[in-house]
């Protein structure tokens, strides 16, 4: 290599590891990669070497999806015409059993793929296939983020099956179901706490990749990456964090109240840090799932602001997490913790992948192993993503 030649190479490389490279402008793949929502068949066969080989901390994480209560084989599924989510599921008609079938289905998927056991393929089939010929809608205030819970685990099921798996004969049914009963729901967003957004814009672009809608998955990245930019701080933001447009926050005042009171900022605080924690990791895991999936289609945005953001909130909330006092300018000096089993693919991508050094958020990631699900849209992440190269 030249003297010249590797000095551009490198200086090309000083952005992409301290995550500050321009943004791309967002651009569906002239093709897309299948499977190809959160996981790669890359990675696929790199866990199921390593399950195979006995390896830790997969094989534990394998079992530990196996033995779950979703892999059952004997599992009912619970199909409703309408499903009716209020706030906080209050009230609850067809909400947990919606989402706790797909990450059902998702989970059958894996093991499907990661055994060779048909089985479990054919039960994610019959998962698939009895809400497809059922649902036709989602009601009550909650309907847009209990779409976009259901709708992110959906398309990860569909994905490994479809293209993985010789026969779905209702696919087509599938496909038709996650246009007309997800995507219009979730794909126009919601001014709603930030974590909302990043949900419905997981599904959009999950969605979006399983039907190949190379329209909806740049309209869907594009929202996404407004409000990754207004979800986390950096300092180079300036003195207020960044707002999306159409939120209606344009003074201090109303950015602050969005911010759930919290005056001071610092780089990683996100918009619900003082909410809590646990909506805070809803966020977050979004952010990091949707980058995944852009990942393997050809849109890396682990190397933009994007990454940073990412890098940022996972150390910052890590570090409380984890134990650190808290400072009487954060949050009134005092934090709702109960981050969640959601570090594991951001913490891959940034440190395995790129080697950044993230030490806070290395030992809380060693702590959960293996991270299960949160029965919401999170699942099995120490099995998909620990250490995966691929």
């Amino acid at each position: 290599m030249s003297r010249l030649r590797k000095a551009v190479t490198l200086a090309a490389l000083v952005p992409l590891v301290l995550g500050l490279a321009a943004s791309p402008a967002p651009a569906a793949p002239a093709t897309f990669t299948h499977p190809g929502v959160l996981v790669s068949r890359p990675q696929l066969d790199f866990v199921k070497t390593q399950v195979k080989a006995g390896a830790a901390p997969w094989k534990a994480a394998y079992d530990q999806a196996l033995s779950s209560a979703y892999a059952s084989l004997s599992r009912t599924p619970k199909p409703r015409a309408v499903v009716e989510c209020g706030s906080y599921s209050n009230p609850n008609y067809g909400c947990t059993d919606e989402r706790e079938d797909a990450i059902a289905a998702y989970t059958d998927a894996l093991i499907w793929y990661i055994s060779g056991d048909a089985r479990y393929a054919q039960k994610a089939i019959a998962l698939m296939d009895v809400w497809s010929a059922v649902i036709t809608d989602h009601t009550n205030s909650n309907a847009p983020l209990q779409t976009g819970w259901a709708g992110s685990s959906w398309p990860r099921a569909a994905e490994i099956i479809k293209y993985t798996y010789p026969s779905w004969p209702n696919s087509g049914r599938f496909a038709t179901m996650l246009r007309n009963v997800y995507l219009n729901k979730v794909i126009n967003g919601s001014n709603s706490n930030g974590n909302w957004e990043l949900s419905m814009m997981e599904a959009a672009v999950g969605i979006s990749v399983f039907l190949e809608d190379k329209t909806n998955f740049d309209k869907a990245v594009t929202r996404y990456r407004n409000r990754v930019a207004a979800y986390v701080y950096l300092s180079s933001d300036g003195s207020l964090p960044k707002t999306v447009p159409g939120s209606g926050l344009s003074s201090r005042d109303q950015i602050v109240s969005y911010w759930q009171g919290q005056a001071t900022f610092v780089d990683g605080l996100t918009q619900e840090t003082c909410r809590d924690f646990t909506h805070t990791g809803y966020g977050i895991a979004a952010i990091a799932d949707v980058a995944e999936t852009l990942r393997i289609q050809g849109q890396d945005v682990y190397g933009t602001d994007v990454g940073e953001r990412l890098r940022q909130a996972l150390g910052f909330q890590s570090k409380y997490q984890l134990g650190t006092a808290v400072p009487s300018w954060l949050c009134s000096g005092s934090l709702k913790l109960g981050l969640g089993p959601v570090t594991e693919v951001g913490f891959n991508a940034l440190h395995t992948r790129l080697g950044i050094a993230m030490t806070n958020t290395q030992t809380l990631t060693d702590r959960q192993r293996p991270a299960g699900t949160n029965n919401l849209f999170v699942a099995w992440q120490t099995l998909t993503h620990a250490g995966n190269p691929a």
